[in-house]
């Protein structure tokens, strides 16, 4: 029979694309598993020492689900759209050269857990009720050193845009439309009061959304340039880490465990919360951001909550290189809700 070969695409894994299958000299042409055109490809089974490490993180149970299930669920693997739980399992089966084990129910082993999310709900209310400055609560500062650096985002726009509501009938020049002085500083979702960061979105309706205008109005909207930058992408944790970069099952199963830790840290800067109470709500974030900018990072992406787009926290504004500004009428506002949760 004649071999054949799996690309990338298959799975959707950073690490898979940009270091595994070059370090295996990959060849190159049409996948026969997603159909993906002129890529890189593999034979299956040069893939098995990786997948045999990620498969000892899960234990075999006889109603769990199956491997190709945790994968998709825990790591986003197999994401071509082509690449359905059949054929997933299916080329599961030829990695491992077992047609048997993609049959059989798993479950995630017990031997590894994360204090991360129950220690980050502590402090958060203790930091947001209790203690500001001097906390009790402690969350292992180390470890979530080392998470942030699995989350360095991937190259960036170089353009981004920032909006401010018009007051008058005149344009804000440009001058005008990056963050406010120190003194005016307002509190943030990533920053404390007094201590300015820019916020831009990655369209020009992302940058007006969320600014929250009413139907009617006209919003200002500024361009910016920014360098490359290293910044922490949080919107989607477990599509950026990857279990292939790490060379023990022990860490591999550490780094499940704590992914529920970094998607709600992420949920942190997306959560909408109310002027009135943005004073105390904005704590939890704005502690994440300063550990982040500590930790050498020059932002934080992160989703927008009001619209399609993604925005980019900058710490330090004068990164950011103003361009022009132009009037945008607000058509239409959406509002879409829900019944409140007691």
């Amino acid at each position: 029979m004649a071999s054949r070969f799996c690309c990338p695409e298959c799975f959707g894994d950073h690490a898979l694309r940009d270091t595994i299958f070059p370090f295996l000299q990959a060849g190159h042409g049409t996948c026969d598993f997603c159909g993906t055109a002129d890529t890189q490809l593999l034979e299956p089974t040069k893939l098995a020492n990786y997948f045999e490490l990620l498969v000892n993180v899960y234990e075999p149970a006889k109603d769990g689900k199956s491997l190709v299930e945790w994968m998709k669920d825990d790591w986003n693997l197999f994401s071509h759209q082509r690449m359905d739980l059949a054929h997933a399992k299916e080329l599961l089966s030829e990695i491992l050269d077992d047609g048997e084990i993609v049959r059989r129910g798993f479950t995630p082993s017990e031997s590894y857990k994360s204090e991360g999310l129950a220690q980050w709900d502590k402090l958060r209310d203790e930091m947001m009720y209790a203690n500001r400055w001097f906390l009790d609560i402690a969350i292992d500062l180390d470890r979530l050193h080392q998470l942030l650096h699995m989350l360095i985002a991937p190259k960036l726009p170089r353009q981004w845009y920032r909006a401010r509501m018009r007051t008058d009938d005149e344009l804000f020049p440009i001058d005008k439309m990056g963050a406010p002085p120190k003194r005016r500083s307002s509190h943030g979702r990533a920053n404390p009061a007094g201590i300015p960061y820019l916020y831009l979105g990655s369209h020009p309706e992302t940058a007006a959304a969320e600014i929250r205008p009413h139907t009617g109005e006209v919003a200002c909207v500024a361009d910016f340039t920014i360098p490359e930058i290293k910044a922490v992408d949080l919107r989607n944790p477990r599509k950026l880490v990857s279990p292939f970069i790490l060379t023990d099952a022990s860490e591999i199963g550490q780094l499940r465990a704590d992914l529920p830790f970094l998607e709600r840290l992420g949920e942190e800067l997306t959560r909408p919360v109310q002027p009135a109470g943005a004073a105390i709500d904005y704590i939890p974030s704005q502690y994440l951001c300063e550990f982040i900018k500590k930790s050498s990072f020059d932002g934080v992406v992160y989703r927008s909550s009001v619209s399609e787009g993604i925005n980019l926290a900058l710490f330090n504004p004068a990164k950011a290189v103003g361009g022009k500004v132009v009037l945008y009428n607000v058509s239409k506002v959406s509002v879409e809700v829900a019944v409140a949760q007691n």
